[in-house]
């Protein structure tokens, strides 16, 4: 028994001390289906001696690997991000107006992607080059680049809490080639929880204009 105990403890201390990229791996492996609540704080770069502009919203995430997710902003602002496996839906609630894009063509190299959409680390490597992040704020840390130089991402980090049979999702963090930089914390997260067929169906608003790429 001593022996079976240390040999379990000493394959926690491992797996507690890997890096983000293996907590990614097991994040990817591991969960399927996923809810959070989420705070983003988006800082935009300092302007003529001015102080860095900040915004922060607050709502709901959830997903359904590989290819389903919707993103709900609550506040201070209405709107919706919903991929329901074919076309990826933005709605502004303010605007009354609809989005709609296939997502094969605009998902890949997306940040969503990595926490949401992704089949496995494979699917993840075919777009961005992955590599450890030093461990911050008690996470372990992903750093993501994307591979394609033509959209206005520039680096994405992924932030983890190591469980001993799995990984929590904590963290978001985005730096646009414009050096804006958004961080979605998340809370309240829920692993594999059992969604309903309907949870990505998108009903366009009454009124709504609708644009289609």
């Amino acid at each position: 028994m001593k022996r079976i105990a240390i040999v379990c403890v000493a394959a926690y201390a491992g797996w507690a001390g890997a890096g983000g990229l293996e907590s990614l791996e097991v994040f990817v492996k591991t969960v399927k289906t996923g809810r959070a609540d989420f705070t983003q704080v988006v800082t935009a770069p300092a302007k003529d001696g001015q102080a860095p502009r900040v915004k922060t919203s607050n709502g709901t995430f959830e997903f359904s690997r590989p290819s389903r997710f919707k993103f709900i902003y609550k506040k201070p602002f209405e709107q919706s991000i919903v991929a329901d496996g074919q076309t990826l839906w933005l709605y502004d609630a303010d605007l009354n107006q609809v989005t709609a894009s296939k997502q094969s063509k605009v998902l890949g190299s997306t940040p969503a992607a990595l926490i949401a959409a992704a089949p496995d680390l494979r699917a993840l490597q075919a777009d961005f080059t992955l590599a450890d992040a030093p461990d911050q704020d008690g996470l372990q840390w992903v750093a993501a680049t994307p591979k394609s130089k033509e959209g206005q991402l520039q680096t994405v980090r992924v932030g983890f809490r190591a469980g001993e049979k799995s990984a929590e999702l904590a963290a978001l963090e985005i730096l646009d080639s414009f050096g804006q930089r958004s961080l979605l914390s998340f809370s309240k997260v829920e692993v594999n929880p059992r969604l309903s067929a309907d949870t990505f169906q998108f009903k366009t608003p009454a009124g709504a204009d609708v644009i289609r790429q």
